[in-house]
């Protein structure tokens, strides 16, 4: 067992101890892709939307260094045609770009450097006869290893987009780090030869330059654009079973929790906060206080052209018609309102209806953390008139 090789099901079989909602329909779905082109999926959303939780299923049902069939034989996948086909049946690389941020001491210069060596050092201990001393390139050290007859590797990445957002002004570092996810996902020759399939999650979609992709091979699933994998962003008609068996009053947690929609799905529940709602008995607001909250009252005070009569109208209850084709996936290329507005729909402060082309608060609980926000004094008289009303 490894901390980015192969890291076993431990972290799987801690969550399913807790209040557990089955979402292995997504390993269905990884499944399908195996064996063909691009099996590369990006899946980005919010903050306490089960990013990690998801990872940490994926690595314990691929990991071929352990048996876990014990703790998917009660879920959904097992009724699968392909659950067995690739139940441990893979070299499983994972690992986590924000815990990178913090070994490299939070210095971009050095992140990606210590990423590699990371990743390679353990290539090097679990692969002696493959990976040299001093070999520096990631995508050369798999390829070798899966041609001299070892199991091909499925990627999982948590916080894909972490140095986007930390280090939001540092091009050459994001550029680097693109050309690195680039070598190993782009390079067809190697990538269909090295790659079973990838799974990266993070807040932010993938990086435009221009109109284009920097990583164009992977399927893009998003809160703006969820497609098949709607049902896995957030809890869904669970909750009321869930509800029913942890005895929870099941409007309040609607009223507090649901409000996300999507064109497959009228109501999406943030999961972190169910959750929460469940364990602790109480019914409020669980929303942290991240940088993203920080970053919601610069955001929603940027002297954009209808932006303020936006977050006006939806903490009225309104929803607010826009664009979302402008955004470049980052959180610094702004040219207007709606570029503003898409940030927080990924963000998880807006939902988004596809069909309707229109944003809107979602529940009880974002609402709170808005009203907060507007609270500020840059808001001047509207925001203390939100604060009393």
């Amino acid at each position: 067992m490894g901390k980015y090789l192969n890291p076993g099901y431990d972290g799987f079989e801690a969550i399913k101890r807790d209040v557990y909602v089955d979402k292995t329909g997504l390993i269905e779905f990884m499944n399908s892709l195996i064996g063909k082109p691009r099996p590369l999926v990006c899946f980005s959303r919010p903050r306490r939307f089960g990013k990690t939780f998801a990872a940490s299923m994926l690595c314990a049902y691929y990991d071929k260094s352990c048996d876990s069939r014990f703790l998917f034989e009660d879920l959904n996948i097992a009724k699968s045609d392909s659950f067995l086909t690739h139940l441990n049946q893979y070299n499983v690389l994972t690992f986590d770009v924000t815990g990178f941020i913090t070994e490299a001491d939070n210095n971009g210069m050095k992140v990606l450097k210590t990423m590699k060596y990371a990743l390679l050092k353990e290539l090097r201990q679990n692969f002696p006869d493959c990976v040299e001393e001093g070999e520096d390139n990631l995508a050369d050290a798999l390829y070798t290893i899966v041609a001299k007859g070892n199991k091909k590797f499925v990627f999982v990445i948590d916080e894909w987009d972490a140095l986007f957002r930390e280090y939001k002004d540092d091009k050459i570092l994001q550029k680097d780090y693109i050309l690195f996810l680039r070598s190993l996902f782009k390079n067809k020759d190697i990538t269909s030869k090295t790659v079973a399939a990838a799974y990266m999650t993070g807040i932010l979609p993938v990086k435009k330059y221009g109109t284009e992709s920097a990583l164009s091979d992977f399927k893009e699933f998003s809160m703006t654009d969820p497609l098949l994998l709607s049902r896995y962003v957030g809890f869904t008609e669970e909750v009321r079973t869930l509800c029913d068996k942890y005895d929870a009053d099941f409007e309040e947690i609607k009223q507090w929790y649901d409000g996300y929609t999507f064109e497959e799905l009228d109501s999406v529940y943030s999961p972190n906060s169910v959750m929460s709602a469940i364990n602790f008995k109480k019914y409020k607001n669980y929303w942290s206080q991240t940088e993203t909250f920080e970053s919601l009252k610069k955001y929603i005070s940027m002297n954009y052209d209808g932006l303020k009569d936006a977050i006006i109208a939806m903490l009225g209850g309104q929803s607010v018609r826009m664009r979302i084709n402008t955004f470049q996936n980052d959180i610094t290329s702004f040219s207007n309102a709606d570029d503003v507005l898409t940030l927080l729909i990924h963000l998880g402060y807006l939902s988004y209806d596809q069909k309707k082309r229109t944003v809107h608060i979602p529940n009880l609980e974002v609402a709170e953390v808005f009203e907060d926000a507007v609270s500020d004094d840059s808001w001047g008289p509207v925001g203390r008139a939100i604060a009393d009303s």
